[in-house]
């Protein structure tokens, strides 16, 4: 199958988890084995590498691309279930985890999944192909939920307009399509704001992807357990394309380092709470001649913590 997508920071993202030959690392979201594939350039024969993906497109690229590795343990699941496989597998730490979060650009391109509104198709967005999808968010959900995903996931200052949108047409027809609902948005949206500031529908396509695939809930649930299954000195590397994202990666990584919760004013520390992680850089962006290369990368941000007890 061909499965085409650009690992985005690959070498600063590889740099940052540190890798030791013979270490276990984590692959949250293989894809295209990009970022799993410089890993395993860089472990030796007793490393070990569990490379996970919920997208059944994807595992099958990975089983052709690494799966014949002897090192490569392949997971068909989200990273949510990293825990629990871990247990399965019988590792009780690694040394490093990585994630690259949002839509591959075989997602994107591959018309008939419905990610984008640029190409027409039923609406989908599923990055497991199994369960809610994006037309049953867009049909069923009441005006007020509507509201909710596209300013809360979407920051979309129009929300309450185009769910009303939403809700008045769906009354006379199903949406069905990725260039109908498009069309929805960009027609409730006044029209001095259409011309400016890119797509009208792509904030409400992202906040419709966010909640049919419950992303910022599964990567807010997870973060603790990608830190707390680190060894010593393991550490979690994770690439985020919206500030959304990002919010919840830098907050995670900010309580793993905080150390003393006395009030300012106590003389000595009596909490006795040290950190457990530090920080080796604040985060990592993108080159001009990556963007250049790959214009996808241009919203990337990298940010890494380490397990230091």
């Amino acid at each position: 199958m061909e499965f085409s997508h650009v690992s985005v920071l690959l070498n600063e993202t590889v740099d940052a988890l540190n890798i030791k030959p013979d270490g276990i690392y984590v692959d949250c979201t293989t894809g295209g084995a990009g970022h799993s594939g410089e890993i395993l350039r860089r472990l030796g024969e007793n490393g070990r590498l569990i490379a996970f993906d919920q997208d059944p497109d994807a595992i099958e690229v990975i089983k052709e691309r690494i799966g014949h590795d002897k090192r490569v343990t392949v997971v068909h699941s989200n990273f949510s279930e990293l825990r629990s496989v871990l247990n399965q597998l019988g590792i009780d730490s690694v040394d490093g985890v990585m994630a690259d979060l949002g839509v591959s650009s075989h997602q994107f391109d591959k018309a008939e999944r419905g990610f984008s509104y640029n190409n027409d198709a039923v609406l989908d967005m599923r990055m497991s192909q199994q369960g809610m999808s994006a037309k049953d968010v867009v049909n069923t959900y009441s005006e007020r939920d509507l509201t909710r995903i596209f300013r809360d996931y979407g920051e979309e200052k129009f929300a309450s307009r185009i769910a009303r949108s939403i809700v008045n047409i769906r009354q006379e027809k199903e949406i069905e399509t990725t260039l109908e609902l498009a069309e929805i948005i960009k027609n409730a949206i006044p029209a001095a704001t259409r011309r400016s500031g890119g797509h009208p529908a792509k904030r409400c396509f992202q906040a419709i992807r966010l909640e049919v695939n419950g992303e910022l809930e599964k990567l807010q649930n997870t973060l603790d357990d990608m830190f707390y299954c680190l060894g010593k000195e393991g550490r979690v590397a994770i690439i985020t394309f919206h500030s959304l994202e990002d919010r919840i990666v830098k907050k995670a990584f900010a309580k793993y380092c905080k150390g003393c919760e006395c009030p300012p004013q106590t003389p000595i520390c009596i909490c006795g709470k040290t950190p457990d992680g530090k920080l080796p850089f604040k985060k990592v962006l993108p080159s001009e001649r990556e963007i250049e290369v790959n214009p996808r990368s241009r919203s990337a941000t990298l940010r890494c913590v380490e397990r230091i007890k």
